[in-house]
């Protein structure tokens, strides 16, 4: 590997920007796209170029149909920043985990975010729009909200919807969301950017129990990942 693609690489890494390696399987030739940026020694078309973000979207490493190339994604870890250690909080981290995610659980309230009640996960017990802020969501980055409580809500949500999260969610009744989109107005927020919370939080599908609503959050997080459209209502 050429010394500026390595360069190029670990700074990517180390800033957890999403970029892919590319090699030229037939003359070892590489080149890493980092956005619009090549580094390397490898030309590489709009059309390929374009199959290879979406390789990047799609999280997905492999030989490249139809070419000689192998594209090699390295993309940041995904990650979920959950803003309440409450009971639902207790059933969502476990299974974000299972899905892949490195999970952060944000809450001021030292007698709630305990070891004794999340056992080996990372905790902060920083004011949310702190905590949020330090942990600087990017685009592998998904928040969701459980508190009900606008004082540990509304900061975190202000915090996020500035950063490149893919997902940002917000558990509460439609009344209840509805009252929280007027505090976050009265804040400056424009509907396009409110836009971007899914309130309530969660597939519909239903769900009841804290497990229930937990594995709807994953999955509406999982379908905002993909980009997968969402599902038909019934009228």
């Amino acid at each position: 590997m050429q010394r500026p693609v390595l360069d190029a690489l670990l700074a990517a890494r180390a800033d957890k920007r999403a970029v892919a390696l590319v090699t030229n399987l037939d003359n070892g030739r590489q080149a890493l796209l980092d956005g619009d940026d090549v580094t390397g020694d490898l030309t590489l078309g709009s059309v390929v170029l374009d199959r290879i973000r979406q390789a990047i979207a799609d999280d997905r490493s492999g030989a490249l149909a139809d070419t000689s190339l192998f594209v090699h994604v390295n993309n940041p870890p995904l990650r979920m920043v959950v803003v309440g250690a409450v009971h639902i909080a207790q059933a969502l981290v476990p299974m974000a985990t299972l899905a892949g995610y490195d999970v952060t659980v944000v809450d001021p309230r030292h007698a709630w975010a305990t070891d004794a009640r999340f056992p080996d996960v990372t905790l902060s017990t920083a004011w949310p729009d702190e905590a949020l802020t330090a942990l600087r969501p990017d685009r592998r980055t998904a928040v969701v909200t459980l508190t009900h409580d606008p004082k540990l809500d509304d900061p975190a949500l202000l915090v996020a919807l500035t950063t490149d999260a893919f997902y940002i969610g917000s558990l509460g009744s439609k009344r209840t969301h509805a009252k929280r989109l007027d505090r976050l107005r009265a804040e400056g927020l424009d509907d396009t950017q409110l836009a971007r919370i899914h309130g309530p939080a969660g597939l519909a599908i239903g769900a009841k129990s804290p497990a229930e609503i937990a594995v709807s959050i994953v999955a509406q997080a999982t379908q905002a990942l993909h980009g997968a459209p969402a599902p038909a209502t019934a009228p």
